[in-house]
């Protein structure tokens, strides 16, 4: 249980959402249905209160939260599109519509409740070592995740020697991460880098924006290279060196060219009303155990790729040629 009682300190004639304000005082990582979710006691100057309140300078707050994480997390027989596996871990191809591990609103079908089934319940509290069983199976080997909605490649650890030396790799940034997209506009170059500070949306906390202000958020490095021009859209090959949350997202409208089908940061396509967020983790390169050398691992093209490109080949001209296409 988190108690917090204190006085809201911000500049003169500043008003902030007060979801926004109690994020800044727990943690970046905390969204607002996450906070909605375990939410006790909410109030505001004795009042109460709520979420989307706006709180200024001096205000009181006095904020309850639980954990609403059940405390046993039961496993379940999901199937899972394994690519690679061994004694130390697992590559799979996520689907889109699974969650990696339980949240607000998905408390199964998730990942970690797949995992649990997959590598059994007594092998992952036999290699939790010094944690905690009930923390242990929280994240069975999670080094990294994907959006709900982006389908693709995740690696994932059987044991904590082997999840630390991958979440290292992750924190070095050494790891190849590859994804392709379908975009809604083209981007301002056949090849090009983002580079920006990428934070929560002020205005918005199930969003992020990039910034170009050092101070705020944190650092995002994107490449990308156009493949295709189809008409208005663009199939685009992107690489990420860090791996912020929405990374691709935000910066693919950053730059005016919105994923196809994102709810988030996109724009309702007339042409594809039923479109879902066109971007699949494509390619992961990285070192094994035991291995100097990065192995690499590719999941094949989805479905729903698969139709809107055949839509393309039939009603646009591909134009590959980036300077015959923009000489202008």
């Amino acid at each position: 249980m988190i108690d917090i009682e204190s006085k809201v300190s911000l500049a003169e004639g500043e008003r902030l959402r007060l979801d926004l304000y109690l994020i800044r005082q727990l943690d970046p990582s905390f969204s607002r249905s996450r906070l909605k979710e375990g939410l006790v006691l909410l109030t505001c100057n004795n009042k109460n209160a709520k979420l989307s309140s706006r709180v200024k300078n001096g205000d009181t707050i006095h904020f309850q939260w639980k954990n609403p994480i059940p405390s046993t997390i039961k496993p379940e027989e999901i199937d899972l599109n394994i690519v690679y596996e061994d004694e130390n871990l697992m590559v799979l191809n996520k689907v889109q519509g699974m969650v990696v591990h339980p949240a607000h609103g998905n408390w199964s079908g998730t990942l970690v409740h797949a995992l649990l089934f997959h590598w059994g319940r007594e092998a992952i509290q036999k290699e939790a070592n010094l944690l905690d069983w009930p923390e242990a199976q929280k994240r069975p080997g999670i080094v990294h995740r994907l959006d709900k909605d982006t389908s693709g490649l995740i690696i994932t650890a059987k044991n904590t020697k082997t999840e630390a030396y991958l979440k290292k790799q992750f924190k070095k940034h050494s790891v190849i991460k590859q994804y392709i997209a379908i975009t809604k506009g083209h981007p301002p170059f056949e090849k090009g880098t983002i580079k920006t500070q990428i934070m929560r949306d002020p205005n918005n906390p199930q969003k992020f924006i990039a910034s170009t202000d050092e101070s705020q958020g944190k650092f995002a490095h994107t490449d990308y290279t156009c493949i295709a021009l189809y008409g208005p859209y663009a199939l685009m090959k992107i690489r990420i060196k860090t791996g912020r949350t929405h990374q691709i997202r935000v910066h693919m409208k950053y730059i005016n060219c919105p994923i196809l089908g994102d709810p988030l940061y996109g724009v309702r396509d007339s042409r594809f009303k039923t479109a879902t967020l066109m971007l699949h983790a494509s390619k992961l390169g990285i070192r094994l155990p035991e291995q100097k050398q990065r192995s690499f691992f590719k999941a094949a093209t989805p479905i729903r790729f698969k139709k809107v490109l055949q839509v393309f080949h039939k009603e646009y001209e591909r134009n590959s040629m980036w300077m015959k296409k923009h000489k202008s």
